[in-house]
């Protein structure tokens, strides 16, 4: 990884500004309009075909459905996701309705579309968003039991973050996004 690095300027404020946090603020809340438009973000994401291949389980603390989700949290994640004000299980359906493919290429890719709008609208609403993959996929699938054709793909905790970004934050260099693919593992 690179060494720490100041964006440069001319990047979005909330682009140059997103980090994911390893803290909430457990006293935050996420209320239903603040929801709205954290879902109406993800909504308006491109898919191919306009296909929106992605479905979203929310939990907030208090709530039932938070009561499902917790327990299936890994304890790396648990020490920090559990004081989020909201909990997204993400989900993609890989296959097009109004075709013979059986398998879409492009679900997952869209998902993390739709994922990354609604980082961005977080982040301009004060709220702070931590993708994540570490939790039991298969006891969590077991739990919410999603239709045929749906599948969890990972979470990400949502709420006020309870401390800045790492002063460690690094970033690869574009030099090296550009070549990564063809050069030699080091």
């Amino acid at each position: 990884m690179d060494h720490p690095q100041e964006p440069p300027s001319g990047i979005h404020p909330l682009l140059a500004g997103r980090f994911s946090p390893y803290r909430f603020d457990p006293s935050a809340a996420v209320d239903d309009h603040a929801l709205g438009l954290l879902l109406e973000a993800a909504r308006w994401a491109p898919s191919a075909g306009n296909s929106q291949p992605w479905g979203f389980f929310i939990a907030r603390p208090g709530e039932p459905e938070h009561d499902r989700v917790l327990p299936h949290l890994a304890p790396s994640s648990a020490r920090w996701a559990t004081d989020a004000s909201l909990l997204v299980v993400t989900l993609t359906r890989r296959y097009v309705d109004t075709s013979q493919l059986l398998y879409s290429e492009f679900a997952d890719y869209d998902l993390g579309q739709a994922i990354a709008h609604m980082t961005v609208q977080a982040q301009a609403m004060g709220l702070a968003a931590h993708q994540f993959r570490a939790f039991d996929l298969e006891g969590l699938t077991k739990e919410l039991d999603p239709n045929p054709g749906w599948v969890i793909v990972s979470m990400v905790a949502v709420g006020k973050a309870a401390d800045g970004p790492s002063e460690l934050r690094g970033r690869r260099s574009v030099a090296h996004l550009r070549s990564a693919p063809w050069t030699p593992d080091e």
